[in-house]
């Protein structure tokens, strides 16, 4: 059963480093009932992880792109984070601190492998690395239409059994660590519909030509422990429109929900220790 919170939650809502529709995204968390949320953009969220700002919130969500700088057509700059914010985020994780990862947030820190580790996936949007192994740019492909279906029975998804339909982005990548699946695409994830993110950001979108990436996966909601902190992540989230769909937004609060639930916590709490 989902947690309803009568008292004000606490959210931390991190953003910057990719464009996004800012009215109907604000709008979207003004919406959430019994949440009051802080919204800060990066760098100034770095800073504030690194400070234990974060600790002051009841849980984190990240929407944002760190770790990247965009030069189009010029490749981008790809910046590590400094020592005060990875430990900053590790104390996160050890303190057990929920974390919801949103859309394109799971591009961040891309020089950063225990990011990665604790979304459990990278988008790249250059060819990379992730422990040692090469990775070939990550794909896009939007807007597509199709419909979202839950995998097994499990809070996150509570409410929306028969699945639901939605517009929005859909991301060719792989996963990259062990993680527990809530909701996969019905959708066709063949190399030859995507387009390649290398390519767009040398100001040539919709294209893949020199790109063979492997077929992606179909996987677009998980869970995962990271450290003893319970988290989600939910790789749509491109737009207002998905901002404002109503099964979206019963997926995001359900998320919310079950983050801050004892259960989660429990379970956080009962998993080997990670990252």
């Amino acid at each position: 059963m989902l947690i309803r919170y009568d008292a004000k939650v606490r959210l931390l809502v991190v953003t910057k480093g990719h464009p996004y529709d800012r009215t109907a995204f604000c709008a979207l968390f003004d919406s959430l009932k019994g949440i009051s949320w802080t919204h800060v953009e990066q760098p100034a969220a770095a800073q504030l992880i690194a400070c234990g700002g974060g600790q002051d919130h009841d849980l984190i969500l990240f929407y944002d792109v760190p770790g990247i700088q965009f030069r189009t057509p010029n490749p981008p700059d790809l910046i590590e984070p400094d020592e005060g914010f990875k430990a900053g985020f590790r104390a996160l994780l050890a303190s057990g601190k929920p974390l919801l990862f949103l859309h394109h947030a799971i591009a961040g820190w891309p020089l950063w492998d225990e990011y990665a580790e604790a979304i459990g996936a990278r988008f790249f949007y250059q060819p990379g690395r992730y422990k040692g192994r090469a990775h070939p740019d990550s794909g896009y492909l939007f807007p597509v239409t199709y419909r979202a279906e839950p995998v097994g029975a499990h809070p996150v998804t509570q409410g929306l059994e028969d699945g639901f339909e939605l517009t929005d982005e859909l991301y060719l990548f792989e996963l990259l660590e062990e993680v527990v699946p809530l909701l996969r695409a019905k959708a066709d994830f063949d190399p030859a519909r995507f387009h390649s993110a290398r390519n767009a950001l040398a100001a040539r979108m919709w294209t893949s030509d020199g790109w063979t990436p492997p077929r992606g996966t179909d996987l677009i909601g998980w869970a995962k422990v990271s450290g003893r902190s319970p988290t989600v992540t939910l790789q749509c989230g491109n737009d207002g429109a998905t901002f404002a769909n109503p099964a979206f937004r019963k997926l995001l609060r359900n998320a919310l929900d079950w983050l801050l639930s004892p259960a989660a916590r429990e379970w956080a709490a009962g998993a080997p220790a990670q990252v």
